[in-house]
């Protein structure tokens, strides 16, 4: 098994919080801002009523459930692995362990020095937070790394959000600890054990980053709130 080398760096906890609905992280300052995710929400909602409206919902929750218990399982897997662990605790679950060996062979073992992983990060300029999957070198870059599980194949153009959230990670990792990181890798294994890399710039989405702030903002009013409290600006 590869060993994989770590480069801590130092990053101040978030905590996380639900007030009225929405996930926010409090950062060490005391600000409370939403995660990236629930931001991002906005761009899906209309997509995900369309498909709940056709396959109905008792369909959608289970596809739901399986997907979400399928996708936690190789995320724990990969970051087992990459933290060096003993991975034999992990082949009793046959499916999820079949999934992260496809990863493993074709993407995982191109991944080095670690940065961090699972790191709550926010920023103070666009009022966002969260906890991005992987900090580390992908061939020998320095990037932000998500893992995904898809049911198929994904098309580059349903990755946007994805590509967003990211680069959102990017910002916030620079704002916190003056390094710069510039590319996004999305790696996605599907349930039939097919391997996809996405590998893009993050600066190709930073517009649609301040874009997705300001539509959630107009969309929700406790949120306005929110950020004129502890922002007291426009992005």
């Amino acid at each position: 098994m590869k060993k994989f080398n770590h480069v801590p760096v130092d990053l101040q906890d978030i905590k996380a919080r639900n007030k009225d609905g929405t996930r926010l992280y409090e950062t060490p300052d005391g600000n409370m801002y939403p995660s990236i995710t629930t931001v991002l929400s906005v761009r899906n909602k209309q997509g995900l009523f369309e498909w709940r409206k056709r396959v109905g919902n008792d369909v959608a929750n289970y596809i739901a459930r399986t997907a979400a218990a399928r996708g936690t399982a190789v995320h724990h897997m990969c970051e087992d692995y990459l933290n060096n662990e003993d991975m034999e605790k992990h082949k009793e679950k046959f499916l999820p362990h079949a999934l992260f060996t496809q990863l493993r062979d074709t993407m995982l073992n191109r991944v080095d020095n670690i940065r961090s992983q699972e790191a709550g990060l926010y920023s103070d300029k666009y009022g966002v937070a969260g906890r991005v999957d992987c900090i580390a070198e992908f061939d020998g870059v320095l990037s932000i790394i998500d893992f995904k599980t898809s049911t198929k194949e994904r098309q580059d153009s349903y990755n946007e959000s994805y590509y967003i959230q990211a680069s959102a990670y990017a910002e916030m990792f620079e704002e916190r600890t003056g390094i710069e990181i510039n590319q996004i890798c999305i790696l996605v294994v599907t349930a039939d054990g097919v391997c996809q890399e996405f590998v893009k710039d993050k600066k190709d989405y930073l517009p649609l980053l301040t874009d997705s702030i300001e539509e959630w903002k107009r969309k929700n009013e406790k949120a306005k709130d929110l950020y004129d409290d502890f922002i007291g600006a426009p992005i």
